[in-house]
């Protein structure tokens, strides 16, 4: 079992191999979108967000579900996707007779990369548990649609294209788990759900095969520990 709460600059499908099966109690994870972006088809609308996304637009491999699946106690996962991922997440939890939301990040200030589309202005997370998996927090945090901007001062801080309001990310882990759970975020990219994760006083794994990304995580997870007084600061085998 590697070390909780840190953050490990590898690929998710080496670095899983290294967790116990049946060890982690809530999955958080914003993987590679599936996106239809073609730059040489539609020039004129490439600006810079557009180009930053030219290489997180091929999805992920599925394969990652199953190994997450033994790994955690009982499926408790929210998974960030596009349009295009829907049907193909759904089909492959519900074969699993798990529970399961849809729910939708609305943002102010989308991209304009409309074209023949409709506005870019809704992004999707699947959360799906098994039979059983309690699910806590309040009236506030329930909401199955949060609103807000595409938080650029965060983009720009982070240099993530697609970082995700952290506020968000603390309403699912309060909602699906308690102080003391494991969290596991494979794409962690910048930190967000692992930051979210000391600030709530969870135990985390995080995997991001970015260099760049991933010194940028390990950056915010030693701050949000200081914020915190030290939470978390200790590290387990």
């Amino acid at each position: 079992m590697l070390k909780t709460n840190e953050v490990y600059n590898m690929d998710c499908m080496e670095g899983l191999k290294l967790i116990d099966d049946n060890s982690i109690d809530l999955v958080i994870i914003d993987p590679p979108y599936l996106l239809s972006i073609n730059k040489l088809k539609h020039p004129n609308l490439f600006n810079n967000y557009a180009n930053e996304l030219i290489n997180l637009k091929d999805g992920f491999d599925m394969k990652v579900l199953d190994i997450l699946v033994k790994k955690m106690k009982k499926i408790n996962i929210y998974i960030y996707c596009s349009k295009r991922q829907v049907q193909g997440l759904m089909d492959y939890f519900i074969k699993k007779n798990c529970n399961y939301e849809i729910l939708t990040w609305h943002k102010l200030n989308p991209s304009p990369l409309i074209n023949n589309n409709y506005l870019p202005d809704t992004e999707y997370i699947l959360f799906f548990r098994d039979k059983g998996v309690k699910l806590y927090g309040n009236y506030h945090t329930k909401k199955k649609y949060y609103i807000s901007g595409t938080n650029k001062l965060d983009k720009i801080k982070y240099k993530h294209p697609t970082i995700k309001p952290l506020q968000l990310i603390e309403y699912h882990i309060e909602n699906s788990s308690k102080e003391g759970d494991l969290i596991l975020d494979c794409f962690a990219g910048s930190g967000t759900t692992l930051v979210g994760a000391i600030n709530k006083k969870r135990n985390f794994i995080g995997f991001e095969i970015n260099k760049e990304y991933y010194e940028i995580a390990k950056k915010r997870i030693e701050e949000a520990k200081m914020l915190n007084g030290g939470a978390n600061e200790k590290s387990s085998n």
